[in-house]
């Protein structure tokens, strides 16, 4: 098949490539702007004859026609990771984000149609916003606040959900919808802010871990190749269209998780308490239930094993204290 991932040379998209492309019948197209996303990611790839990398912003139209060949021939499946995801980057330039969320669905939307294509959409737990309900299934509704400085995601994502069953519904585009849990594992940037990343990276360079909050709000952590596996499970199967929630609903408090961190690191550092920002989800679990059920999916790697996985990349990558 001839597949395009959207942000395929971010965190997941890259993941999600390697996957892909295992497959020897596979041809694979990533479109990037590099926002985010990382050549050194993707590096691997660039002398593969079966993958072809195009520099784009999907907020403008893409025309495959006038791509590179292979590119330009017909796309089988859309993999659409293409937007900011940790708070810090998704609020640099919020209106960009909301513009990938709307206008870049659209135009991705769009391209499935011209193409026959079906689309995997990549949502976000952040959809239920801070949870009234938990664990959250995909019948929740969600506690959102639209003037939030995390709308701009938050929002988004849910146009974008939307913009997809309508697309569905009025142009019989073929569409799966994920909502992705916080996932970590190897090629996660080190300054995205995400609370993983932050504290291996405190730990390995012996500084405080900083706790936002009191440390008794929770989240449930799924390492990549879990959920890459959801990813290509729920594009290949042709049960239900989704939302379908992919995570680990193994939960740990904020304490919890700094505490293990330094265990693992071995690091002295200490833990600091500081203001939790507006509208920070207090609980985020996830409901897997549909998942099992129409994927036969659920998360087979344990935290202590991706966490150690994910330590020895930050050790590889990171300038030594």
């Amino acid at each position: 098949m001839n597949i395009l991932v959207t942000g395929g040379a971010g965190f997941l998209g890259s993941h999600l490539i390697d996957k892909l492309i295992a497959n020897q019948d596979n041809h694979v197209i990533c479109v990037d702007n590099f926002f985010t996303g990382s050549k050194t990611n993707i590096q691997h790839l660039l002398d593969n004859p079966r993958f072809t990398l195009i520099q784009h912003d999907i907020i403008e139209p893409l025309y495959l026609e006038q791509a590179p060949s292979p590119a330009s021939g017909e796309v089988d499946q859309i993999y659409n990771l293409a937007c900011p995801a940790s708070p810090i980057h998704y609020q640099e330039n919020p209106i960009r984000t909301i513009k990938a969320n709307t206008i870049g669905i659209i135009n991705m939307l769009g391209l499935a149609r011209h193409h026959k294509a079906r689309l995997l959409q990549a949502s976000t737990s952040e959809v239920y916003g801070d949870p009234e309900v938990h664990p959250q299934p995909e019948t929740y509704r969600g506690n959102v606040s639209t003037l939030s400085p995390r709308a701009c995601y938050d929002e988004g994502k849910r146009v974008a959900e939307t913009l997809c069953m309508d697309y569905h519904r009025a142009h019989h585009v073929d569409i799966r919808l994920i909502r992705i849990f916080n996932t970590y594992g190897p090629r996660m940037h080190p300054q995205d802010g995400r609370v993983v990343s932050n504290f291996i990276t405190q730990a390995l360079q012996k500084k405080p871990l900083t706790i936002y909050g009191d440390g008794t709000q929770t989240r449930s952590f799924c390492y990549v190749d879990d959920l890459i596996s959801g990813f290509i499970k729920m594009m290949n199967q042709n049960q239900d269209i989704g939302p379908i929630n992919l995570g680990n609903p193994t939960e740990l408090t904020m304490r919890e998780l700094a505490e293990t961190i330094i265990k693992a690191t071995s690091s002295p550092s200490k833990i600091t308490y500081h203001n939790l920002p507006a509208d920070d989800p207090k609980q985020r679990r996830p409901d897997i239930t549909k998942a099992k059920d129409t994927l036969n999916w659920q998360p087979s790697i344990s935290f202590p094993q991706g966490l150690q996985k994910t330590i020895e990349y930050f050790k590889n990558s990171l300038p030594q204290p």
